[in-house]
């Protein structure tokens, strides 16, 4: 019986080359030049950075104004003004993805636009008086509810919550207006009539010159107020927009 022997002469096998890694962190890449700027070139740098929402129009200096319509807690919006603004925003919250559910005493008015707004998809239904149920809204699916239920608006079954935003449209003030108005989040005001102008100035804290002005409003012209902020916005529809609904109207 025979033994096996290695032949202590010959060469020994070179090693197979490894790459060096790190512990926890993978392999090491490529190796690259650092990217340094100049402190004085700073203020050469331009970031194109905006708000995330539904563009409402633009603002007196040309840039967009967004809204930010979606978000984790409740939120209450009121647009006094006309439906064809109210349609304008449905429209382009359906183009973010969103879904929108209208609840209507008028459902003529928005039947062809939940046909067309979609493109054969149903992101926006329509339901007559407090027929609207849940729409089961979440952060991937956020959901608009438009209430055109005319100047007394019933109370909703449908309440605002986590990214279901509930945006009421009122012609002019009625009873229950300035409740409404005090209680949003967020408040829409197109041309109203100098009484009405300035019942809305004192609700909402708006600067004089802001509270006269409501009543000389073009009708494409919205001011978007809070309790602290306000900005007043230009709406020009895109040609879609303007093909399906018009131009802007402040009367419907």
């Amino acid at each position: 019986m025979s033994t096996h022997r290695t032949d202590p002469a010959a060469p020994a096998p070179a090693p197979t080359p490894t790459r060096r890694a790190r512990a926890g962190r993978g392999l090491l890449g490529p190796r690259r030049d650092r990217h340094a700027l100049p402190v004085e070139q700073l203020a050469a740098l331009e970031l194109p950075l905006g708000d995330d929402g539904v563009v409402a129009g633009s603002d007196a200096q040309g840039r967009p104004a967004v809204l930010g319509l979606f978000r984790p807690a409740p939120l209450d919006v009121v647009l006094i003004g006309g439906v064809w603004t109210a349609q304008v925003l449905a429209l382009r919250t359906a183009g973010t993805g969103a879904r929108v559910a209208v609840e209507t005493a008028r459902p003529q008015a928005w039947a062809g636009l939940a046909r067309d707004a979609g493109g054969g998809q149903q992101c926006m239904t329509v339901h007559d008086v407090r027929q609207v149920g849940p729409q089961g809204a979440s952060v991937a699916g956020p959901v608009l509810v438009v209430r055109d239920c005319g100047v007394r608006p019933p109370r909703s079954r449908l309440a605002p919550g986590p990214w279901q935003s509930v945006l009421t449209l009122l012609p002019f003030l009625g009873p229950a207006a300035p409740r409404l108005v005090k209680d949003a989040g967020l408040v829409g005001i197109q041309r109203v009539s100098p009484e009405e102008a300035a019942v809305l100035g004192r609700v909402m804290r708006l600067p004089r010159q802001n509270a006269e002005a409501l009543s000389q409003l073009g009708d494409d012209m919205v001011l978007w107020c809070t309790q602290e902020h306000h900005k007043l916005v230009k709406m020009a529809p895109t040609e879609i927009e303007a093909t399906l609904l018009g131009g802007p109207r402040r009367l419907d």
